[in-house]
């Protein structure tokens, strides 16, 4: 059974990121975006990730430049412009597609599995994992990384 744990991404500082060191914990991976109007999500992300990573979260942002071209600058813009406005830690991503023919193999095997209507419409769409990489759920970009729904389900996939 294919899990998130199969796939791999590159690293904003161009190494290899694969999910599968992932195992055991619970995963969120956010497209993100930089000159969006949801930018100031990377705060609540940020949050999020500062209060849950102990307790077994790690949340994943993939730069993607697919949606209003909103995220057009290069990995080393990306990387300076989370850290200075947002004092990003949490881990980034290369840029990638996240819809179309292009996409990502991960998010093209999300809507395999739950139906094109996953599929992110915009930046900040979220993908939750468990902690054996199956999927736990999927909220749209308007979901704030506070949102109660989203607390409850992190905490569920801590759980599993």
């Amino acid at each position: 059974m294919t899990t998130a744990h199969d796939f791999q991404f590159r690293s904003i500082d161009g190494e290899a990121l694969p999910l599968g060191k992932f195992k055991g914990k619970a995963l969120l991976i956010v497209n993100v975006a930089s000159q969006c109007g949801l930018t100031p999500q990377y705060a609540g992300l940020e949050a999020l990730w500062r209060d849950r990573r102990d307790a077994g979260l790690v949340i994943l942002g993939v730069p993607a430049n697919d949606f209003g071209a909103q995220e057009p600058g290069t990995e080393k813009e990306i990387k300076t412009f989370c850290e200075t406005r947002f004092s990003v830690d949490f881990p980034l991503a290369a840029k990638e597609h996240v819809i179309g023919p292009e996409a990502h193999p991960l998010y093209k095997w999300v809507a395999e599995e739950l139906g094109e209507g996953a599929a992110p419409k915009w930046n900040f769409h979220k993908y939750l994992f468990n902690k054996d990489g199956s999927i736990a759920g999927t909220f749209g970009s308007r979901t704030e990384p506070a949102a109660p729904e989203l607390a409850a389900a992190i905490d569920e996939a801590l759980k599993a």
